[in-house]
């Protein structure tokens, strides 16, 4: 399951389907090297995106596929 602690590329690696989620939520940093280290909390808070529904869309995409 998906949680704000993870990685962003540990999501991306294990659900790849998510990566257009991310990007529709203008976090296209999917590929850079702050993906890496970076969990969905912080990429959230730098982007200004509001995690806990980036998260609950990711979680949709998860389900869906």
């Amino acid at each position: 399951m998906i949680d704000k602690h993870m990685t962003i590329d540990e999501i991306v690696k294990k659900y790849p389907e998510t990566r257009s989620r991310f990007e529709s939520h203008g976090l296209g940093c999917v590929g850079c090297q702050a993906a890496l280290f970076e969990n969905i909390e912080q990429g959230a808070e730098v982007h200004g995106v509001d995690v806990n529904a980036l998260i609950a869309d990711l979680k949709r995409q998860v389900q869906k596929d």
